[in-house]
């Protein structure tokens, strides 16, 4: 591709890429909430139509009506300079004012003189300075000086004749169409009721959705459901509210099934193992029964981990936990084992989860991180949304070709370090159980230490 071809494709791009970047920019800016957005789409159309009710009364109403009125007036005034000049013997021009002030309503003095006061500054937005001056130079066609600016109800125009000065003055009423603001302001007072009947109407509508997603968000966090929760609002949301309760339903009758199963099996498997325990022990000191008393032991470390990970959904209420008091309690636990232990928290100690559950989600990795490094660095970091924990060592380490599959129930890793203590395969697996039934999560990475990397994310 030639250069000239390149900047060819640059330059037809740039208009589409440009777009993609203030479309991103403008989404970062409205708002994410689904009252905010109602708000707006019911604001954003309301604001437009008044704007272009507003400026096409602006354009064809306000501005024509004032034309014509300060037409009129100019019109009244080139008539009082027509019957000056044409009666000039009438030196006080005392008629030519009596019939200004009773036919035309206008007040009118002639005062001699050549010379016009300086111009005033013109305003910012005046509509009837600008279209009055206009129809008098239209009209009259003679040197002009005027005054419309200020809170008076009258108009001053002064008009250079021959050797004298005419000055008028006009009800503002007159040249203006001064009530034009009575429209504008109810408008925008019409437009502020409906704002405010909308307002409180959505936020009748959209109070039956919140409530159903912090249901919903409380559950997935593992925590119990408002008990005042009952689906309310239009139709769709109460169907929507009732769809979830009977997957809550489900969920916990599955979870409960589950749990059941699995203690009654591990209770039937323990009561032959306790056999198999009596006959071995009544057998005596047999060296050729010591491989089936090391199967025993096994089978009887596997069932106190299948109970372990049955009591990973054992309902528990979610209570405050202090996190330095816990970390206290690991550092101990690493003082026994002789290894080196260090933590830090970021944010606020306090935070709100099952402590039971997440103390055995936490200190499972721990352990596992002391039993096979000699430096443990945990790190908490709370923030307003994600409670965030990292668990570093400088032990050996799990093959990135294996961690995914550590999390799999009685998956056992034969190289490097094996993450269950008793080498049941449960450790991990009970460990994102317990994350998940918070709403989160267990990964696995390498650690800078040179070791593990285990983070724990939840929702705060």
């Amino acid at each position: 591709m030639t250069t000239f071809e390149t900047f060819k494709r640059d330059i037809e791009r740039a208009p589409a890429a440009g777009w993609k970047r203030a479309v991103r920019w403008l989404r970062r800016q409205l708002p994410t909430g689904l009252y905010a957005r109602s708000l707006l789409i019911i604001i954003i159309p309301m604001v437009l139509l008044q704007s272009v009710v507003a400026f096409v009364f602006m354009e064809r109403h306000w501005q024509l009506v004032t034309q014509r009125l300060s037409a009129a007036v100019t019109r009244d005034i080139a008539g009082v300079i027509d019957l000056i000049e044409t009666y000039p013997q009438d030196v006080d021009y005392s008629e030519i004012t009596r019939i200004a002030r009773e036919r035309l309503d206008l007040i009118i003095s002639v005062e001699p003189g050549t010379e016009l006061p300086p111009p005033r500054s013109k305003p910012f937005f005046n509509i009837l300075d600008e279209i009055l001056s206009e129809e008098i130079v239209k009209q009259i066609r003679r040197p002009f000086w005027i005054d419309t600016v200020g809170e008076s109800n009258l108009v001053e125009v002064r008009i250079q004749l021959d050797n004298k000065i005419l000055r008028v003055y006009a009800r503002r009423s007159q040249a203006y169409a001064s009530n034009t603001h009575i429209f504008l302001l109810w408008m925008v007072g019409t437009s502020l009721v409906l704002i405010t009947i909308s307002i409180l109407f959505l936020r009748g509508q959209i109070r039956p959705i919140l409530t159903l997603a912090k249901a919903a968000e409380s559950f997935g966090k593992g925590q119990k459901m408002p008990d005042d929760f009952a689906p309310r609002g239009a139709d769709e949301v109460r169907r929507a509210g009732l769809a979830f309760i009977l997957m809550r339903e489900r969920i916990e009758r599955q979870m409960e099934q589950r749990t059941a199963m699995l203690t009654g099996v591990s209770h039937d498997l323990r009561t032959i193992l306790t056999r198999f325990k009596l006959q071995l022990a009544l057998a005596g000191d047999n060296p050729d029964l010591q491989g089936l008393n090391k199967d025993v032991e096994d089978m009887q470390t596997m069932l106190e981990g299948y109970l372990a990970f049955a009591r990973g959904d054992v309902e528990e209420d979610v209570r405050e936990m202090r996190l330095s008091d816990f970390f206290d309690k690991l550092a101990m636990e690493a003082e026994l084992h002789e290894r080196a232990f260090s933590s830090d928290i970021d944010g606020d100690e306090e935070i709100m989860v099952r402590p039971n559950a997440f103390g055995r989600l936490v200190g499972n990795l721990v352990s596992n991180a002391l039993r096979y490094a000699k430096t443990v660095h945990v790190e908490a970091r709370h923030r307003a949304k994600w409670l965030t924990i990292t668990v570093d060592d400088d032990g050996p380490g799990i093959p990135e070709r294996s961690r995914d599959d550590v999390f799999k129930p009685f998956f056992r890793l034969d190289e490097a370090r094996n993450l269950d203590a008793s080498g049941t395969g449960l450790g991990l697996a009970i460990a994102r159980d317990i994350a998940r039934s918070h709403g989160g999560n267990v990964t696995l990475s390498d650690s800078p230490m040179g070791g593990l990397r285990a983070t724990i994310r939840i929702p705060a």
